[in-house]
């Protein structure tokens, strides 16, 4: 069964989000680690009360890209533990090219719009101050960019009138919390390849090689 290790910074309801898919049987992985840059951080109680390991690593600078130093102590974490994959979970800050070269295209990222508009810090208020339409969420694997990497789904979620930024983002969390566990199932249940920046599925291959036919 494929091992995952989640790194998380805050709350963490999508690490309870691809826990609870776990226990359910829905997601065929098993949680093997949960790493933190915070003590405080809410996901470390959700990861006693699953019974998963956990750490916390604090690194030198308050926020943004991990030190170099830091950088080693997580990935060593998650070799440690065994860990097949990353998910990002909230996890507050950029890994480096060190620790993405070591997970090779199995590093996966949720994020609350709908990519490649508004990435980075709160992009549920940036989507509502820009007045747009529609919002949503992505999955993405992570590359050395700002929630840039090729994306494996999204959902739409359509922006109300009296919408607040708040109510936006509260429904988006909804979905983000049944996008995730069924990313990452695809992405370990189906075969996929990148093209460029596409992934694609096995789904797609037949009609791939239907259209060369």
């Amino acid at each position: 069964m494929t091992r995952i290790a989640v790194l998380a910074s805050g709350r963490g309801s999508n690490f309870e989000a691809l826990a609870a898919a776990a226990r359910e049987g829905r997601l065929p992985v098993r949680l093997v680690l949960l790493l933190s840059d915070r003590q405080d951080a809410g996901a470390l109680a959700i990861a006693a009360r699953f019974g998963i390991p956990s750490a916390v690593i604090a690194p030198v600078k308050p926020r943004g890209r991990l030190d170099a130093r830091s950088e080693e102590r997580f990935l060593a974490a998650c070799q440690g533990a065994g860990a097949d994959w990353i998910c990002l979970a909230g996890f507050m800050r950029i890994l480096g090219p060190g620790f993405l070269a070591a997970y090779r295209d199995r590093v996966l990222n949720i994020h609350p719009s709908l990519l490649p508009a508004f990435p980075g810090l709160d992009a549920q208020g940036q989507a509502w101050a820009y007045g747009v339409r529609v919002s949503g969420c992505s999955v993405h694997l992570v590359d050395e960019g700002i929630d840039s990497g090729p994306i494996v789904l999204q959902c739409a979620v359509p922006v109300l009138a009296g919408d607040s930024a708040a109510a936006l983002a509260a429904r988006i969390l909804v979905e983000e919390h049944r996008l995730y566990p069924a990313a990452l199932a695809r992405l370990l249940k189906e075969p996929w390849r990148r093209e460029g920046r596409r992934l694609v599925f096995g789904s797609d291959f037949t009609t791939d090689a239907e259209g060369k036919a």
